[in-house]
């Protein structure tokens, strides 16, 4: 079930399968990497994206080589269990990569828009729709299960013991970091934020789902994690109670939440989504008196409560610039900070203050 880096995922294919050819065979001016606003996507990735243009000089970092030599796996860029996400060609099979395709590009135009070798001439066909380019091999980024299928796998999980050794912990949530991604895509090619966050929790908790499935030193911090998340789909998606609590089938939990995900990509999104979430904090409120949730796990479910309720509240314009709205949001963002100091008797107070902050500024039933 689970999507390996999609760059690693395609080299099992046949020997046939398309070359990459390097982010250099984008960055002509007459192609992505002039100035305007129609051809600037390379120079946007390579002066600006830093987090995806540069994960591969992250790994010659002191950091990095303290985590390899507590890990024992010598030189961190040349183990595949760095290079996957950090640097994804250094997965593919010599005989895939085109002459201009380094290794050091990091996460590069095609780690997202697939092998270009068979769609690189004719993308940018005037006759050319939608359906011809990914019938060539393009990958249909405009489809949210597609964006979020392409991103996870190296946003949401990351191996325990490189957990342990002191990598940072990875939580996916596509809207928002979509947002703070430097922009080389039209805006006018976005579905709406809540729809992308809700996307974004499926496909975390599928992946969050695989790993406890095929993970035989699961920690109690990771099982927290997903029941946390687990707790947040119940309410927002109608989720299952048992995704709630322990002895749970993982497969099953990862086959329903990849429908989920799919359903949402597909089918018209409703539109009171946002306010039926934002609208009323009681439920909200009980999961932290104790009785329910443990302490653990309800830091965990605060903290992905938090980030959905900041992106909920962006797509309502007047609440977003509402300074009550914010300092309440502010509150609950410190609230959550931090695991081991959280309190979930406060936080419950300020989700109540926050819910009537923001009860103003959605529609009456």
């Amino acid at each position: 079930m689970s999507l390996l880096p999609t760059v690693f995922a395609e080299s099992t294919n046949s020997i046939a399968a398309p070359k990459f050819l390097g982010s250099q065979s984008c960055s002509s001016s007459s192609c992505h990497g002039g100035a305007s606003e129609k051809s600037n996507q390379y120079t946007i990735w390579s002066t600006h994206d830093f987090h995806h243009a540069r994960p591969y000089a992250t790994l010659e970092t002191a950091r990095s080589e303290r985590l390899a030599e507590v890990l024992k796996i010598g030189n961190p860029t040349q183990s595949a269990r760095c290079t996957v996400c950090h640097a994804p060609f250094a997965t593919v099979p010599a005989e895939r990569l085109g002459p201009d395709a380094a290794i050091t590009e990091g996460i590069s135009c095609e780690t997202c828009h697939g092998p270009a070798e068979n769609w690189i001439r004719s993308h940018t066909r005037p006759d050319y729709k939608r359906a011809d380019r990914v019938t060539a091999g393009m990958r249909d980024l405009k489809n949210l299960y597609v964006r979020a299928n392409t991103c996870v796998a190296c946003h949401q999980n990351i191996d325990p013991e490189i957990r342990a050794a002191g990598h940072p912990e990875l939580i996916f949530e596509m809207d928002g970091q979509s947002v703070t991604m430097p922009r080389h895509w039209a805006k006018s090619a976005d579905k709406p934020g809540p729809q992308i966050w809700a996307m974004g929790q499926l496909v975390a908790f599928r992946e969050m789902s695989w790993q406890l499935q095929n993970t035989t030193k699961a920690t109690a911090d990771m099982t927290n994690r997903w029941v946390g998340l687990g707790t947040l789909l119940f309410y927002s998606h109608g989720f299952p109670e048992e995704y709630r609590g322990e002895g749970v089938d993982f497969s099953k939990a990862a086959r329903q939440a990849d429908q989920f995900a799919e359903d949402t990509a597909t089918n018209r999104f409703p539109p009171d989504f946002t306010e039926e979430i934002l609208k009323d904090g009681g439920h909200d409120s009980r999961l932290f008196d104790g009785k329910i949730l443990s302490h653990d796990v309800a830091a965990r479910y605060a903290e992905r409560l938090v980030l959905g309720l900041d992106r909920l509240v962006i797509s309502l314009p007047k609440a977003s610039t509402n300074s009550a709205v914010n300092q309440s949001l502010n509150k609950l963002f410190a609230d959550a900070q931090s695991l081991p100091d959280f309190d979930p008797k406060k936080f419950a107070d300020d989700l109540n203050t926050f819910h009537s902050s923001v009860a103003g500024f959605l529609e009456p039933k």
